[in-house]
């Protein structure tokens, strides 16, 4: 299958720090810094560059301003081989740009603009001019348009996506509590695009913030039940990334149709790869991309999730988001050549260990 990622784009500005935290950024206080990067950053960009560092031709849509940063944007594609043909420029208006903190020291933080990305919408993508494959839509709490009024366009996009034939991909991101997408009614919207999203790749802290339940995931008790709850929604397969605790997968019987009689009533978990982790940007969006470029060849649960941990794992040996990104041999290269895995603090009853050092659960139909 071929691969459409669309939704949000964004330029990333990462200043590169030398020693410190977050901390030494105080009011009238100088912070030294050793210089500053330039990356794509938001969903389409991360997992299209991903896709593409792995050897796939996705095709990349979403919305940029004919600014300076725009431009960018622009030269970044160009110089990574990636087509912009798709993308909406939109005239007069300010790219989205996001400011990432990310010292050594401390976990990341981010200032962001959303810009062009507010007024996406499914008048954006001509699905009439796309191959038929699966289509990879990320970041909808970030932009307005996706959200509002319960999340409408949001259905409407993925339901013009089905009916056009394609494979649907959502994934999320965290929004700001106190803001108007941190005030949506995301348990709705989520029940009311499920129906249409194939495969849901969430992560924990997302999915548990839309499901309204305040508490966070210290078992795997805690991800089966919120797994269960949005199986239950509509969705074939969800996905939840578990951060250094790896990658969670459970699917309904709707998978088998989808993808193979071996993706039916799976419930699986991945470790992830032992690494010298430089820096976290983008490594949720760069695990989603091992894990479409499995699917998009036909390959099975297992290794997709492993090769979806893996290349996670190589994002996060380099600063930004898709530099530490090789080709898909080389990501197998090391996995078959006994690359070690982290061990896992979440537990649960009934799980165990099964092939290709992943943990098998209790509703696994074939463990």
């Amino acid at each position: 299958m071929e691969i459409v990622t669309a939704g949000h784009l964004c330029l990333d500005i990462i200043p590169k720090w030398g020693t410190g935290s977050l901390e030494a950024i105080q009011p009238g206080k100088l912070v030294v810094l050793d210089g500053v990067a330039f990356a794509t950053g938001g969903a389409v960009s991360n997992t299209g560059i991903s896709l593409k560092r792995l050897g796939l031709s996705p095709i990349l849509i979403g919305r940029v301003g004919d600014d300076h940063l725009g431009e960018i944007v622009r030269r970044i594609y160009a110089e990574e081989g990636v087509a912009a043909q798709h993308l909406v420029v939109c005239p007069g208006a300010t790219t989205s740009y996001t400011i990432v903190l990310n010292p050594p020291e401390s976990d990341r933080a981010f200032l962001h603009y959303p810009g062009t990305n507010d007024q996406f919408s499914p008048d954006d993508v001509d699905f009439s001019a796309l191959p038929q494959g699966l289509f990879h839509f990320g970041y909808p709490p970030l932009m307005a348009q996706m959200y509002k009024e319960r999340g409408s366009l949001l259905v409407e996009l993925f339901q013009k996506a089905k009916s056009a034939g394609m494979v649907t991909s959502l994934d999320m991101a965290m929004p700001d509590p106190n803001s108007p997408a941190g005030r949506a009614p995301w348990r709705e919207i989520l029940r009311a695009v499920l129906p249409y999203v194939d495969v849901f790749l969430p992560s924990i802290d997302e999915l548990m913030y839309m499901l309204g339940r305040s508490r966070a995931a210290t078992n795997l008790a805690a991800v089966e039940e919120a797994a269960a709850a949005v199986l239950e929604m509509g969705t074939a397969v969800v996905g939840i990334k578990l951060g250094d605790q790896g990658l969670y997968l459970e699917t309904s019987p709707r998978a088998g149709a989808l993808f193979g009689q071996g993706w039916a009533e799976r419930q699986l978990m991945a470790p992830c790869f032992r690494v010298d982790v430089q820096g976290t940007t983008g490594a949720g969006d760069a695990t989603i991309a091992g894990f479409l470029a499995a699917l998009a060849e036909g390959r099975g649960p297992e290794e997709t999730l492993t090769l979806a941990v893996a290349v996670g794992a190589h994002c996060v040996e380099a600063l930004s988001a898709t530099a530490g990104i090789p080709h898909l041999g080389q990501v197998e290269g090391r996995i078959e050549a006994g690359w070690p895995r982290r061990p896992v603090a979440l537990q649960s009853s009934g799980w165990q260990t099964g092939k290709k050092q992943l943990l098998v659960g209790p509703r696994d139909m074939e463990g």
